[in-house]
């Protein structure tokens, strides 16, 4: 069924929130500084692209208060507006019963864009 969701994920515009992730991604990669903030926008971009099927969900705390501080960076630098974009898209999808599953998976997507730093995808089926 995941796979379904993704194929029809992709077609009515994954691709293009992929797409605009990773040249974000090439963007912030373009300085030292924003490496790792581009390691984090190709992330998120794969998740964008196959969400069905995936989450996100916290590591271990093996970067410490590293991963506190890029996160902190991050939300001063606005990308916390992608959270909110998604949460908005999610609301919108969810009025109708047939974009309810799409709705789901940018409230899902949302989750790991305040914050991406510590966390890491993983398959919906495996154990925690």
């Amino acid at each position: 069924m995941s796979i379904l969701g993704n194929i029809l994920w992709l077609v009515l515009g994954g691709i293009i929130m992929a797409i605009m992730y990773c040249i974000a991604g090439l963007l912030m990669c373009l300085t030292i500084v924003g490496i790792p903030f581009g390691v984090q926008m190709f992330k998120i971009a794969g998740f964008v692209a196959f969400p069905f099927g995936h989450r996100m969900q916290s590591t271990k705390p093996s970067m410490g208060c590293l991963s506190l501080a890029f996160n902190i960076i991050w939300i001063v630098l606005g990308w916390w507006e992608l959270a909110i974009i998604h949460c908005l898209l999610g609301l919108v999808l969810c009025i109708t019963i047939v974009g309810i599953p799409f709705g789901v998976q940018h409230f899902k997507i949302a989750v790991g864009t305040i914050m991406p730093f510590g966390m890491e995808i993983v398959d919906d089926d495996s154990q925690v």
